[in-house]
């Protein structure tokens, strides 16, 4: 189902928008990579001022107290120190003290026949410290002695429970609400939990105040502890490119770096500009014949700074050695995150640069370009994290037998080699190791779902997933049966298999709010909606859509799982309780009995939505047989259709007859016919 129009041309301003935005970073990096190979061929110079552009790295020369460091952090464990509190027993016994001279009063009141009720309650609202109503005057009046006894013991409990606790100024409303809870759960009338809850809320207060004096000296103590932070010899400043702030700016003329500025050499900007464009041709100029989509969405900016980062940390390992610089962390993550043959190009571009910057010899060249291309080719099909590692030190392995191949061609020496060797092997490693840390960050960071994060996310011992295992066994069961058959639709047409499954796996954990409300996770014959009204019982239903994006969101699910999680109902009528309630008041709004939306938006997230309902459906067939089961496939598909659940999605005609043969393959698998066994029991055993 193409969208519509609107919807498209809204798609063509995002890419203008996303184009536009990436030629600025284009322009940016064109800049980093410029001012980067400057410094090699321009003399160091330190005239800056505050404002500027570091046109060099700087560093120091010597040791430095950082004062503004020091004092930032300083500033830093005084906010993270929690305050030191301490509780007032007299608020708690002058809170049941007043509440024992109402209970007195009443036992007074109750023991003077001379009066009757209506003038009881008059005194004892009258006189009561605590104010309370008619009605709940009535309530104290008319229990015995008994019953004030156990009543006023009840109360006491429950003040205590609180108070020994302790409450802020903060958390006086809350606990206030937590007493409404609290005497809600308990086996009480009405009448006396409305006693209870007024008696406690009109007297409690807080009895939970700051030790003014303790948090001071623990702040002291831990402001003892912190060590004056020192730049180090050699430790950068500033690198190149940065803003030189104030900060910087005093350390710079502290540490004696500042002289005056001769300028640049034209031939040198000239030179190194004409060098700049042609790598800019040959890294963006590939990417718009061959992947000409990252121009238009973060993926492009992902590489810009894998590219810059690896730059940054090669040049500082370089002094090192430059035979650990992780040159192929960048093919690494840009095939991981990005795709495989770009993550050659990137690799190439690394390489070239900074054999320019750092004058590296043929060997390393040699060394980094091979390692950096098989480890990008071994990343092919690479759905384990542990497998990264293994990548790295197959890259370590890589490096040397290149270091030997060549050491013994150049006739140098066999230690130089062993040594070079074991920076090798290192690199590898390290490549490994900076690929698996740094992954996480660019999952998250930018919400790239790789196939490593959807695997994860699909492992049964996922928290969420266990969560919904044990609470919400039906549900989970569910769940699984939708995701195999929303893989293998999403195989079928072409979509992301992964994505499917996933979303397929958490669609229905918003029903971990309140499980046995949900027909799948109902053992018993009980069924909870039918004490409920049934526009009642539909918002039950619909929220668990709205709940499972919270929860997803607590767990840190991706924005697309999420969305399958939203759109899976679409906006949808609950059709049962909708008609049930029809028919019991006549009038009813369709409004309050549909799903909030939206309708699903991707092909992943409408196969979700088709797998969801065949595979209640299909668990409602009396016969499972092929055809019936064909048809009742049939039947969703068409009614999802008919409903325009599917008007959002790219979906075609095409598209749905072939997520229907793949719905009945994996559901005929489920509902196998058995072959009919002689009456052998010894045959019969192995059906």
């Amino acid at each position: 189902m193409k969208k519509m129009g609107k919807e498209a041309d809204n798609k063509k301003v995002f890419n203008k928008k996303e184009l536009f935005i990436n030629r600025i970073l284009i322009l940016i990096f064109t800049l980093v990579i410029f001012f980067i190979l400057i410094q090699k061929v321009e003399t160091e110079k330190l005239n800056v001022k505050i404002g500027d552009i570091a046109p060099i790295e700087i560093r120091a020369p010597k040791d430095i107290v950082d004062k503004y460091a020091t004092n930032k952090l300083k500033e830093e464990v005084k906010k993270s120190i929690e305050p030191k509190y301490r509780i007032s027993p007299s608020i708690q016994m002058t809170m049941k003290d007043i509440i024992n001279q109402f209970f007195n009063r009443v036992l007074d009141l109750k023991a003077d026949e001379n009066l009757n009720l209506r003038e009881r309650v008059d005194i004892l609202i009258n006189e009561s410290r605590i104010p309370i109503t008619r009605n709940e005057a009535i309530t104290a009046l008319n229990m015995d002695e008994v019953e004030i006894s156990r009543f006023r013991g009840v109360i006491m409990d429950v003040i205590t429970q609180i108070m020994n606790v302790g409450i802020t100024e903060e958390e006086l409303e809350y606990e206030k609400a937590n007493v409404v809870r609290i005497f809600q759960s308990l086996d009480l009338d009405e009448d006396k939990k409305q006693l209870g809850v007024s008696l406690i809320n009109n007297t409690i207060q807080a009895n939970k105040f700051i030790d003014e004096e303790a948090t001071q000296r623990k702040i002291d103590e831990e402001l003892n502890k912190i060590e004056p932070v020192i730049i180090k010899e050699h430790q950068i400043l500033a690198r190149k490119g940065d803003v030189i702030d104030s900060k910087t700016y005093e350390l710079i003329k502290e540490l004696g770096l500042l002289k005056e500025d001769r300028g640049f050499d034209n031939k040198n900007i000239s030179g190194t500009f004409i060098l700049v464009l042609l790598l800019q041709v040959l890294l963006f100029g590939y990417i718009y014949i061959y992947h000409r989509e990252v121009l238009f969405d973060k993926r492009l900016f992902i590489v810009i700074i894998i590219i810059t980062a690896i730059l940054l940390i090669s040049k500082g390992l370089f002094n090192i050695s430059p035979y650990v610089m992780p040159i192929s962390t960048a093919a690494l993550l840009v095939a991981i995150l990005v795709d495989i043959r770009l993550s050659l190009v990137v690799n190439l571009f690394l390489v070239f640069i900074l054999s320019f910057i750092l004058e590296l010899d043929d060997t390393l060249m040699s060394m980094y370009i091979i390692s950096g291309t098989i480890g990008a080719y071994f990343m092919i099909r690479q759905l384990q994290r542990n497998n990264i590692l293994i990548n790295g030190a197959i890259i370590g392995f890589i490096n040397i037998l290149t270091i030997i191949s060549l050491g013994l061609i150049k006739k140098i020496e066999v230690l130089e080699i062993l040594i070079r060797s074991g920076y090798g092997f290192i690199n590898g490693i390290l490549c490994g190791v900076l690929t698996i840390g740094s992954l996480p960050i660019w999952e998250n960071l930018f919400q790239v779902l790789t196939p490593l994060k959807l695997l994860e996310l699909t492992n049964p011992n996922q928290p969420l997933l266990r969560k919904l295992m044990l609470e919400a066994p039906g549900t989970y069961h569910h769940s699984i049966i939708v995701g195999n058959l929303s893989e293998r639709a999403a195989e079928a047409i072409g979509a992301d298999p992964l994505i499917a499954r996933a979303g397929a796996y958490y669609h229905d954990i918003g029903k971990l709010s309140r499980p046995y409300y949900f027909k799948e996770n109902q053992l018993s014959g009980d069924n909870p909606h039918d004490r409920l009204e049934p526009k009642l019982s539909a918002s039950i239903i619909i929220n668990h859509v709205k709940d499972g994006v919270e929860l997803g969101k607590k767990y840190r699910l991706p924005k697309k799982i999420l969305d399958i999680i939203m759109q899976h109902h679409g906006d949808t009528l609950v059709s049962y309780f909708y008609h049930k309630a029809k028919k019991d008041n006549g009038e009813t709004n369709e409004k309050d009995f549909k799903y909030d939306g939206p309708k699903p938006l991707t092909k992943e997230a409408a196969i979700v939505m088709l797998a969801d309902s065949t595979e209640a459906a299909v668990r409602s067939i009396k016969e499972p047989n092929r055809e019936n089961i064909e048809a009742m496939i049939k039947n969703i598909i068409d009614g999802k259709l008919n409903s325009n659940q599917l008007s959002e999605c790219d979906l075609t005609f095409k598209n749905l007859d072939e997520i229907k043969d793949a719905f009945l393959s994996v559901i005929m698998g489920i509902f196998h016919e058995r072959i009919e066994y002689p009456e052998d029991e010894s045959v019969k055993g192995d059906a």
